[in-house]
């Protein structure tokens, strides 16, 4: 039996002071989407996550509670796990660095690193920064603060052994030159050479103010300091200095993927120690921004964090991971915001990805009695719905080998618009009136299957249960689990003859009344002024603003004009008729005294679809077209380019 390409990738280990916000559930679901992808591939894949338990921070807070540290942390790191399953997080194994094999990886490393003359014992006096684990220097402060958390830090003196960084900062800066991908993104890569061509200290390795962690071995009166013992894991997991065979079956690491503010840790000091070992670096170091809320970054001392358990309650775990996975651009920061996760929901999922499938199902099941039909023909169109197919099976392979999470799923978000668009261009329900077009409605609806097969296939990464709930609907393969990613690059693998049922909605639609009580999971409070504490200043106006949050509740849509007459005892009002996507709406707009009916016929607008309904001179009105005018001139806004109706205006 052939050997498999193996494939291995972590999280770095969450530090469990407290129950974990959505930005950690970023960094690991989107590991998840990478490990799932790599084993569709058909690779051995080992995904490692779990949590670092040592430190200051840790002692303290059990302290404050009347614990001791590994009660404290226990039920915490129960509720990590939990969220893992939750979040459907497929890894291969969950590491505490509190466990035997840890600890014993860790004193064998410091022991031999020690011997070979890299740690040497001294006194340091620093600034500490207690919740980051990390001391630095006066110039290091901002502002006399922690530079990565804006902490108070404290001055610390104490007998410490020191790693020899320096040592090694000039073979670190040849392996990054001669490998560019080691740093992703480049932004980071920069940032790592500025940050070793300033000069490199050696690093604190032990500390002796506090007992929670691993004793150094030939002396127990230190412990090892958290990121020379946290780091390791990415060791001990596959089995270094206790199993020859996995260990050598899965290092070096491919990829080590973490948010960008423990960058400089991944991929400075963990190189180095791994130099000082003789050991092979990791391939990649991916560094992703943060999700922010409105105000700055999450925090759990500011009590604004969001909790990804509440989310998947009230979204479904597919929901909130597409959310995370497309919301994220490469090496960007993004905005958390509980409205843009519904509006997705719906528009993305619901409206169209949801929809698609639903109304190829409907087709099937009244035109051909549920049957999957054999593909009789070809056009253009055809041929232009199976180049799509194509294109988007070699962007999303492309952009997830690259970790460009986001650009994946919009990758396959256009194979599904131009799906829609393909309904649109075919009017299947025009075909199915004419006994004659049988052969060409059957073409249609097997392309149609044949094209979400593909993109069930592309998303299964990314939301692992929609493929097995499609399928129970369309009946397209006899065990899900045995599908590979190759598969989506195939056109014509649907069978036909396959019979298909209809059922629920895959992706219901979100009301977004529900988002009244405020964002889910976080605690929000509201900072009042009273008349007497305003400031005494000139009250001045100021320009109003809108958040992106308020944008995103308008589902603006494209919208085709099929028929248009002008209101009976009403000079400024014609009634239209649009189409909007498979829906058919009448809008009343003021409008007569600049366009006449035949000239709106034709016209494709921009909807605003969501405006409250309203009854104008009698006829209900579902929604506003969209014009510029000033005191001579209204012009309505159009789409020039054949763009389908019902597609979204962002």
């Amino acid at each position: 039996m052939e050997k498999r390409k193996s494939f291995y990738i972590t999280t770095p280990i969450y530090y469990p002071s407290d129950n974990l916000h959505i930005g950690h559930a970023y960094t690991t679901v989107a590991a998840d989407c990478m490990a799932r992808f790599k084993r569709m591939q058909g690779y051995d894949v080992f995904y490692l996550t779990g949590t670092d338990e040592h430190g200051q921070k840790i002692e303290r807070a059990a302290r404050e509670k009347g614990m001791e540290p590994i009660e404290y942390i226990d039920g915490i790191v129960a509720n990590i796990k939990k969220l893992w399953q939750t979040l459907l997080i497929s890894n291969t194994d969950f590491i505490r660095t509190t466990e035997p094999r840890q600890k014993e990886v860790v004193q064998k490393i410091f022991n031999r690193v020690y011997e070979q003359g890299d740690i040497i014992l001294s006194e340091y006096e620093g600034w500490y920064c207690s919740p980051c684990e990390t001391f630095f220097t006066e110039r290091q402060l901002a502002e006399g603060k922690c530079p990565d958390c804006g902490r108070d830090v404290e001055m610390l003196k104490e007998e410490s052994y020191f790693f020899k960084m320096s040592k090694y900062a000039p073979r670190l800066l040849e392996h990054i030159e001669n490998n560019p991908d080691f740093i992703q993104p480049e932004s980071r890569r920069n940032e790592v050479v500025n940050f070793i061509k300033s000069g490199l200290e050696d690093l604190c390795v032990s500390r002796t103010t506090f007992q929670w962690g691993i004793p150094v071995p030939f002396n127990q009166l230190h412990v090892v300091y958290v990121w020379f013992d946290a780091l390791i894991n990415y060791l001990t997991g596959v089995g270094y200095l206790q199993d020859d065979e996995l260990f050598s079956r899965y290092w070096p690491a491919d990829v080590h993927l973490m948010a960008k503010d423990i960058i400089r840790f991944h991929a400075i000091i963990w190189p180095i120690m791994l130099m000082a070992l003789d050991l092979p670096l990791p391939k990649k170091v991916m560094a992703h921004g943060w999700i922010m809320l409105e105000g700055g970054k999450m925090s759990k001392s500011k009590g604004n964090v969001i909790d990804p358990s509440i989310l998947v309650d009230k979204y479904g775990v597919d929901a909130v991971r597409y959310y995370l996975i497309k919301e994220l651009s490469f090496g960007q920061d993004g905005i958390y915001s509980e409205e843009i996760l519904v509006s997705r929901i719906n528009s993305d999922l619901a409206n169209d990805l949801g929809n698609l499938i639903s109304r190829t199902a409907a087709m099937i099941i009244r035109y051909f009695q549920g049957t999957i039909p054999a593909a009789e023909s070809s056009t253009d169109l055809d041929l232009q719905i199976k180049e799509a197919a194509q294109l988007a099976f070699s962007e999303a392979t492309e952009k997830l080998e690259k970790l460009d999470f986001s650009n994946y799923l919009h990758a396959t978000s256009r194979l599904v618009s131009r799906a829609n668009k393909y309904i649109d261009e075919t009017a299947p329900w025009q075909l199915a009136k004419d006994p004659a077009h049988t052969e060409r409605l059957a073409t249609v609806m097997y392309n149609l299957i044949e094209t979400i097969r593909i993109v069930l296939i592309l998303t299964a990464p990314a939301m692992p249960t929609l493929m097995t709930r499609a399928n129970q609907q369309l009946g397209l393969w006899e065990d899900c689990t045995k599908v590979t990613w190759d598969e989506a690059g195939i056109w014509g693998a649907t069978r036909s003859g396959t019979n298909i049922s209809k059922g629920a909605a895959l992706f219901p639609r979100v009301d977004i009344k529900t988002l009244e009580e405020g964002p889910s999971g976080a605690t929000v409070q509201a900072e009042t002024t009273t008349a007497n504490e305003a400031p005494a200043c000139e009250q001045t106006t100021e320009p109003e603003y809108i958040s992106i949050e308020d944008f995103a509740r308008l589902d603006l849509r494209v919208a085709e004009v099929i028929a248009c007459e002008k209101m009976k005892k009403a000079d400024k009002l014609l009634i239209l008729t649009l189409k909007v996507g498979e829906e058919e709406r009448t809008v009343v707009s003021g409008i007569a005294q600049h366009y006449t009916p035949e000239e709106m016929v034709g016209k494709k607008v921009v909807l605003l679809a969501n405006l409250k309904p309203t009854k104008l001179r009698g006829v209900m009105s579902h929604g506003m077209i969209l014009a510029a005018s000033d005191d001579k001139y209204v012009d309505v806004l159009t789409v020039t380019k054949d763009i389908a109706s019902g597609e979204r205006v962002k």
